[in-house]
């Protein structure tokens, strides 16, 4: 009897491993079912989720100029956009207005969704009770000013994706085209700089981060503790930004690292193209490797970085108990939901995946 007790262990073992297996299926634009469900839903573009305190969810369509909302029961609707690209609406209901190439959303209080309306240069703003939308910021010119001053009055240059700290007191923006982030105060509406001084370049590890040049940040998101991720298209880098202010590069190409940057993570092949990111509950970070046609994490506490979905060719096949081998085309969006399950936004496959157990 007592040997067959480490083979019973081993079987068990065994069992609890299969169960936590990770995969990935299709949960929303797969192609089946009726045109208001989400399976059967036609997205174009699909860049960002997000998730309400009631368990429905969002989908952000980069091109098909929407918002499409999917309740408990995965009924689709439209919540937001005409399906063509404008700057209109403001003070009427979401669904009659227009926006302009929108990249990403974030809700903040399960009460409000804010939009990058990216091409219109600002930030919008839906409530979720009265489906209203308005302009939290910006003023739909592209340009560079009012630091200090009311969002609403500022000026960006291409807002392409954003994110609320755990409290709901700031919104984060990745303003492309000024090479910054800027923090929005969601109760006093100021806005402030605190990364990027507008020229192209890299900054050193350790330096002020606000008046250090940056590559062109296209994502940026913010853990529990308060520290903002930058993550860097052309770049192909992921830079942190401090509760101090001062900037770490963490993932860039071996070409573009110097002396300065101490603890710069290996990771086979280079990021190529990265579009978005995400931390998780365990504050790790998700990337959405678009051109690799990979998703990626980057451990903080170790360092390390692993591939935990995609083949790294384009493609649309789905092995669902293995994420590693199904093929993503040009991913541009990630994100957790508070399961842990992790949402991909399959943009250029027009799907929504879901993946479990990585």
């Amino acid at each position: 009897m007592p040997k067959l007790i480490p083979t019973l262990l081993f079987c068990l073992a065994s069992v609890c491993l299969s169960t936590e297996a990770a995969t990935i299926t299709c949960i929303a634009g797969c192609g089946d079912g009726s045109e208001s469900t989400a399976r059967g839903a036609k997205f174009v573009e699909p860049f960002a989720v997000a998730f309400d305190s009631q368990g429905n969810w969002y989908v952000c369509e980069h091109k098909g100029e929407r918002i499409v909302r999917i309740d408990t029961s995965g009924n689709a609707s439209i919540l937001a956009g005409t399906g063509t690209p404008g700057y209109s609406g403001d003070g009427k209901a979401a669904r009659e207005a227009t926006m302009f190439d929108p990249h990403g959303i974030v809700i903040a209080s399960g009460q409000q969704i804010f939009v990058a309306d990216t091409r219109n240069h600002c930030i919008r703003r839906i409530d979720l009770k009265t489906g209203m939308i308005s302009t939290l910021a910006g003023t739909g010119k592209a340009g560079y000013l009012g630091d200090g001053g009311p969002a609403i009055k500022a000026e960006f240059n291409g807002t392409f994706a954003i994110d609320v700290d755990r409290r709901g007191r700031n919104l984060y923006v990745a303003d492309l085209g000024n090479r910054r982030i800027r923090r929005i105060d969601l109760q006093s509406g100021i806005v402030t700089t605190i990364a990027g001084n507008g020229e192209k370049g890299v900054p050193q590890d350790g330096s002020v981060a606000s008046a250090s040049p940056l590559a062109d940040p296209r994502a940026v998101a913010v853990d529990s503790k308060g520290n903002v991720y930058v993550l860097e298209r052309g770049g192909n880098a992921l830079r942190v930004v401090d509760g101090k202010g001062k900037v770490r590069t963490l993932i860039a190409p071996a070409s573009s690292i110097s002396s300065t940057h101490s603890t710069v993570a290996k990771i086979e092949p280079d990021l190529n193209g990265p579009k978005h990111l995400c931390v998780d509950r365990h504050d790790k970070v998700i990337i959405a490797d678009a051109e690799n046609h990979l998703i990626r994490t980057y451990d903080p506490k170790t360092g390390k970085t692993m591939t935990i979905a995609g083949t790294g060719q384009s493609g649309k096949e789905i092995a669902t108990n293995d994420p590693l081998k199904t093929q993503l085309n040009r991913p541009h969006g990630v994100f957790v939901h508070p399961s842990g399950a992790l949402y991909i936004s399959d943009s250029y496959n027009h799907r929504i995946l879901k993946l479990t157990g990585w």
